[in-house]
């Protein structure tokens, strides 16, 4: 089996029995986005410091160019990392706030058409 398999049954692990005690789809899909509200900012986290940590790298390689590359890799991946996270982050609230309601109702098409 992969790595990501593996990661993936060890998630399932943690997650099946909360899953499996939520009642509906309400809860289940309650319990899954207050999880994952509280890992995002956690990785986002690992991710500034993984770039901090290329910086001292490229830092303390001041005359040896291979090391310097090394740092200037992390520091990049770093950045990636940030922003695929901050990047879709953004894309799922934006299209929360435009598909999920807070429980109002639907626009009447009337008021949508022009008069």
């Amino acid at each position: 089996m992969s790595k990501v398999g593996k990661w993936f049954m060890g998630i399932g692990v943690f997650a099946l029995p909360m899953l499996a005690a939520a009642e509906n789809l309400e809860d289940t899909v309650g319990t899954v986005d207050s999880l994952l509200r509280s890992v995002i900012p956690i990785i986002m986290v690992l991710a500034i410091l993984y770039f901090f940590w290329g910086l001292v790298k490229y830092i303390q390689a001041a005359g040896d160019a291979g090391k310097a590359s090394e740092g200037k890799s992390i520091m990049i991946y770093g950045i990636i990392a940030l922003f695929v996270m901050s990047a879709i982050w953004g894309l799922v609230g934006l299209l929360s706030e435009t598909f999920v309601s807070d429980g109002g109702d639907a626009p009447d098409s009337a008021d949508l058409l022009p008069t």
